[in-house]
């Protein structure tokens, strides 16, 4: 589904309004080119602050925010009248922090959770495209990005198993 930018006075309510602040990614959803992967890049110093918690403290954390970025979303989305504006990246942080439960520490790690959720976010293997086009509002808008983080979570947790087993 090809979405366009609307024109750069739509982008004020971003600095002015906390709610459209945070859906766009504290502002790196504004980059007209590859705003899902600067989104993703905005949830790494976050997953930095968060990495050092214990599991389920972890994982508390980013159930609250999953739910939080629904709730969000889907309030920015009705504000701006389009589902899923390209610029609301707040469904790749949270995506991010879903793959990255478990991860190994390391800038290593970081890099591979990062490269994995991009590559199932771009791609939308079944049954992610079919949700991104077919579920509507912010639970849409964040479910696909979470069925990504999923995908990727499996792969980077099984790359983690294996390297440790042949190390």
């Amino acid at each position: 589904m090809k979405h366009t930018f609307p024109p750069a006075s739509s982008f004020r309510s971003i600095w002015r309004n906390p709610i459209h602040f945070v859906a766009f990614g504290f502002g790196s959803g504004i980059i007209p080119v590859a705003p899902g992967t600067f989104g993703t890049l905005a949830a790494i110093p976050l997953y930095i602050l968060m990495m050092h918690l214990p599991l389920v403290w972890y994982i508390v954390l980013t159930l609250v925010f999953i739910i939080a970025s629904i709730i969000i979303c889907d309030i920015a989305s009705r504000d701006l009248g389009l589902h899923d504006h390209p610029g609301m990246v707040l469904d790749e942080i949270v995506g991010y922090l879903l793959t990255m439960v478990g991860a190994p520490l390391g800038v290593f790690w970081i890099f591979v959770g990062f490269v994995l959720f991009r590559i199932f976010d771009i791609w939308k293997p079944w049954p992610i495209r079919w949700i991104d086009r077919k579920v509507t509002g912010g639970l849409g808008i964040v479910l696909d990005d979470l069925l990504a983080a999923v995908y990727s979570l499996i792969i980077l947790q099984l790359l983690a198993m294996a390297l440790v087993y042949y190390d």
